[in-house]
Parts: structure tokens; C-alpha cells; sequence
């Protein structure tokens, strides 16, 4: 079972080490895509396993799996290799396009592996001091995809996103340090001061001032990864300068791994302060976080900035789930915080997907998306209800958990609270996403004649088929001209130049970017599956999951 730990976290280095010995761009995608997989099945064996047996250890408390850490392992596995397959074909247009060298394609892969490999470790050590170290290292790997482009806001955003991130993990370690400290009266050896499983365990014997620190520390240090306000300033910035499966990975995976590290102080300081210091701490974080998140979502601005916005707000909701505690919110947490992952990384690729047609990351310069791509519009319909808990999609069954814990647990304001900000982050984002959605789309580019009967055979041989494309055709001795054909419906899955991803090609509908028909099934593949997912979790919630997450708030309680 060590191995298949080992396995699970080096499983994305293969597309590491394929960009490293200078594979090719698309080789390095589907090999890192092929190490995400195994690494989801290595996570998928050790959850089933760890049902029926006790914690997994090894090197004196570095290695750690329990079911709080396979659950967060199959979360962020599930993500990568969503991520991994979308990236395929997004580096892939992106450096057709020539908007990315080979040179930063490689590099893409090289820190993508990393960034994913370093998280799946954090999740599998039960060294606190460990944790915190692989956390600062995810940051120093992903700022490179943050700044990939290399463009002057892309590169800012990185800056602000180490500098801020850093600062804060910082605070995190003052925070881990105090909670050695409080374990000082402890007779433990010194590497083991620090493991979880033994601060769990002898938590009624920690030194309740230093531990109330350290939780607070904590919170505020490693909230700074989850993007709780008022910590929450980079995330905006990096998820929208970021290419699109970074983002994803972002969104979805980072901000998890961080939420993980929170709840393992959480379950410290519960056992030895009871609910009422670390409820006001989540609560008041949690809300604040709602409140940010609503509010810059009703701005309408760049889409992508609008969906790191809602991530703001569903951290947000995920801490308050954790402070209203019990059964109900620590189950409902957990159940968010996968269906909130998955519905995510389904918004940030397709979103991936809209910019390269419309060449623009500016809601207000996307229109018509459900006619000039049935495909991604559908996407985005579907997950942008799905993240915003309209049934049936597992965000409202997650979310009604939530609201039944606050109920449960305290006053009817809060719950009642949080109702009124889910329903203004409802009309706020699907005001952007409905003017995206619809209206009549731009029309294709103008001062490009069409080919007609009259013209000679060979011009038109010369064209590529599947849909409006654009091609240099040599006349005699001149200069090349762009000319553009209409060909007959192209294979569902797209040609020769992925032109038709499953959509007839047609006057006025912006052409796929994705040059081959691997390409185009890989931009096509993590959308539907991401949504299948969310929709299954809405209508119901597989017997194995549920045991696991009950697993899991044990493990929490």
C-alpha cells in the first residue's frame, strides 16, 4: 500500500519527464494525462482499502493515509486528469494559434506535473511541518503556469500570486509552530511533535492558549491558499491570466489541498477547545468570503475573474459548513468541496475553449455562444447551473446539506443569511453567463471571398476541408491569398483539423481551434465527463462515497 502512495503522488511527474527530455508538446500532454490516470486509480484502490483497515504510516509519521486524506487524494487526482486531458488541447491550439512556443508548451508540462505531484504529497503526509513545506513548494511551481504567457498582466499576476501566497503560507508556519509549542508538555520524540495522528490523539494534554493561536494562524495562513477573504487578493488575478486547465487546477485543486490543511488543525482544536472558538473563527471568515464573492460578481467584467470569484464564495461556504459542525455540515462540507472541484474544472476549460473562438477573455465581447458552438455553450449552461446549485446537479444536494446544518446547529439567521447571498450570487453570475450564452453570434471574418463554381478546380482541391477555414493559396506568381470554403458537415468528433468538435460547421459560426482529431476529442472529453459526474452526484450519491464521507467526518469529529 506505501507503494501505491508513492505511485499515486509521482504519477503526474510523467508528463515532467517527458517535457524534460524534450518530447513534443502534445506527447508530454497525453503522457501526463496517462500518469493522472494512475494516479486516480492508485487513489480509487487505496480508498476502497482504506475502508476496511486502519491508517496507513510509514517514516516515522511523514507518510499518512486516512480517509479524510483519500477522499482530498481522489478529489485532486479526479481534477488533474481532467485538467491534464484538456490541456491537450488547449497548449495545442495555443501553439498552432502561435501564441505559445514549443519552448513554453514544455515548460507548461514540466511545472504542471510538478505543481500536481507536490499537492497529491501534501495530501499523503501526516507531518504538519511537512504539509506546510509541500504546500510552499505547489506555490513556487505554479506561479511558472500563472506566468506562462509571458504577457506584462500574466506576469504581475504571478508576482502578486508568490508574493501574496507566500506571505501567507508564512503565517501558516508561525502557526504550526505555536501548535508544537503547545505540545511541548508532551513527552513525544521530536518527530513526532508535529505528526497529526499523535497531536489528535494526546489533544486534551495540548496547551489551549498556544493551540488557540495556532488555529487562528492557521486559518489566516493557509486561508491565504484557499482564497478566503480578506486573503483572497491574488486569486482573481492568476486565475485569469492563467491558461485555462491552470486555472482549473487552481480552482479546483489547490484551494482544496489548502482547505485540507485547515481541517486538520480544525480537528486539533476541537478535540481539545470544542466548537465555539473555531466556529466564530470559520463562520466569520466564511461569511466575510460569501460576502466578497457576491459582491465582485455582480461586476461584469472578464469571465474568467467571475469564476475565480465564485470560487472565493464557495470556500466561503465550505468554512461555513465546517463552522456550523455536526454530522450534517461536516458532511455537507466534504460533499462541496467534490462537487465544487469537479463543476469548476468543467467551467475553466470550457471557458479555455471561448477564448481561443472569440479571442477575447471579456464577457462583454462573447455573444451567441449557444449558436456559433452548441457544444461549449452547452457546457457552460450545464456547468454554470451546476455551480450555482440548480438541481439536478450535486451543488444544490451538497448545499442543502449546508443549510439543514445551519438550521440544525444555531440561530435561523445564519442559514437564512447565507440563502439570501446564494440567491444574489445566482441572478449575479448567470446575468454574465446568459449574455454570453445568448444573442446572435459575431459573424466570421469579414474580406475573405468564397470560393464559387467559377473558380479553378485546383484552387479548390488546394483548400483543407471541415468547415470555414482559412488557407494561402498561391495565384501564379503572386502573393498568397486568404480564401475560405464551406464543405459539408464534418465527422462528429472534427477532421483532419478538429474543425467541427460534434458541430456542423455553418456561415457565422466561429470555427474550433483545434488542429486534429485527438485534439478536438480531448477538448471535448473532460466536459462531458466532469458533467456526467455532477449530475450523477445531484441524483445520487453512490453507496461507497457515502461511506467514505462518513469515514470522513469521523475521522474530522
Amino acid at each position: 500500500m506505501i507503494g501505491l502512495m508513492i505511485v499515486a503522488a509521482l504519477g503526474p511527474l510523467a508528463g515532467t519527464a517527458a517535457a524534460g527530455c524534450g518530447a513534443r508538446g502534445r506527447v508530454a500532454g497525453w503522457a501526463a494525462s496517462a500518469g493522472a490516470l494512475v494516479s486516480l486509480a492508485c487513489a480509487v484502490w487505496l480508498l476502497t482499502a482504506e475502508l476496511h483497515r486502519a491508517p496507513l504510516r510509514g517514516w516515522a509519521g511523514y507518510l499518512y493515509l486516512d480517509s479524510l486524506s483519500c477522499f482530498f487524494l481522489l478529489t485532486v487526482t479526479a481534477v488533474t486528469l481532467l485538467a491534464s486531458v484538456g490541456s491537450v488541447a488547449y497548449l495545442a491550439a495555443e501553439e498552432d494559434a502561435g501564441h505559445l512556443s514549443a519552448f513554453q508548451v514544455r515548460l507548461y508540462y514540466i511545472f504542471f506535473g510538478l505543481f500536481a505531484a507536490l499537492m497529491l504529497a501534501a495530501l499523503e503526509t501526516g507531518n504538519l511541518g511537512a504539509l506546510f513545506v509541500l504546500i510552499e513548494a505547489s506555490t513556487l511551481a505554479s506561479a511558472a503556469l500563472v506566468g506562462l504567457e509571458a504577457r506584462a498582466a500574466s506576469l504581475e499576476a504571478a508576482w502578486k500570486y508568490v508574493i501574496i501566497s507566500s506571505f501567507g503560507v508564512t503565517i501558516a508556519l508561525a502557526g504550526t509552530l505555536f501548535l508544537y509549542y503547545s505540545a511541548s508538555g508532551l513527552h513525544l520524540a521530536v518527530e513526532y511533535r508535529l505528526a497529526w495522528p499523535y497531536l489528535f490523539s494526546h489533544a486534551h494534554a495540548l496547551a489551549p492558549g498556544s493551540l488557540r493561536l495556532a488555529f487562528l494562524l492557521a486559518v489566516v495562513g493557509y486561508g491565504t491558499k484557499v482564497g478566503l477573504a480578506p486573503m483572497h487578493t491574488w486569486l482573481p488575478d492568476a486565475h485569469a491570466e492563467a491558461p485555462s486547465p491552470a486555472s482549473a487546477m487552481l480552482s479546483a485543486a489547490l484551494l482544496n489541498t489548502g482547505m485540507y490543511a485547515i481541517i486538520r488543525f480544525l480537528a486539533i482544536t476541537h478535540a481539545r477547545l470544542g466548537d465555539a472558538f473555531p466556529r466564530a473563527v470559520l463562520l466569520t471568515f466564511g461569511f466575510l468570503s460569501i460576502v466578497i464573492g457576491v459582491l465582485f460578481m455582480i461586476r461584469r467584467g472578464n469571465f474568467k475573474r467571475l469564476f475565480a470569484y465564485s470560487s472565493v464564495e464557495h470556500m466561503g461556504i465550505i468554512a461555513v459548513a465546517l463552522g456550523f459542525g455536526g454530522l450534517l455540515g461536516l458532511y455537507g462540507a466534504l460533499l462541496q468541496t467534490l462537487n465544487h472541484a469537479i463543476a469548476k474544472a468543467v467551467l475553466f476549460l470550457t471557458s479555455g475553449d471561448v477564448a481561443l473562438r472569440y479571442k477575447t477573455r471579456e464577457a462583454a465581447g462573447v455573444r451567441g455562444l449557444l449558436a456559433a458552438a452548441p457544444l461549449t455553450g452547452g457546457a457552460l449552461l450545464l456547468g454554470s447551473f451546476a455551480v450555482l446549485g440548480s438541481p439536478p446537479f450535486g451543488v444544490f444536494l451538497s448545499e442543502l446539506t449546508i443549510v439543514r446544518a445551519g438550521f440544525a446547529s444555531s440561530s435561523p439567521v445564519f442559514p437564512l443569511l447565507l440563502l439570501a447571498l446564494l440567491a444574489i450570487a445566482f441572478i449575479a453570475f448567470a446575468r454574465t453567463t446568459t449574455g454570453m450564452l445568448t444573442g446572435r453570434p459575431p459573424d466570421e471574418p469579414e474580406h475573405e471571398p468564397q470560393l464559387s463554381a467559377s473558380d479553378p478546380p485546383s484552387l479548390a482541391a488546394s483548400a483543407r476541408g471541415g468547415g470555414l477555414g482559412e488557407f494561402q493559396v498561391a495565384l501564379g506568381g503572386a502573393s498568397a491569398v486568404q480564401v475560405a470554403v464551406e464543405d459539408p458537415p464534418a465527422d462528429p468528433l472534427g477532421d483532419a483539423h478538429g474543425n467541427s468538435l460534434g458541430e456542423p460547421p455553418r456561415e457565422g459560426v466561429l470555427a474550433a481551434p483545434y488542429p486534429g482529431r485527438a485534439v478536438g476529442f480531448a477538448a471535448v472529453a473532460p466536459l462531458l465527463a466532469g458533467l456526467v459526474v455532477l449530475l450523477v452526484l445531484g441524483l445520487w450519491i453512490p453507496a461507497g462515497l457515502d461511506t467514505v464521507i462518513r469515514h470522513c467526518v469521523a475521522v474530522m469529529s
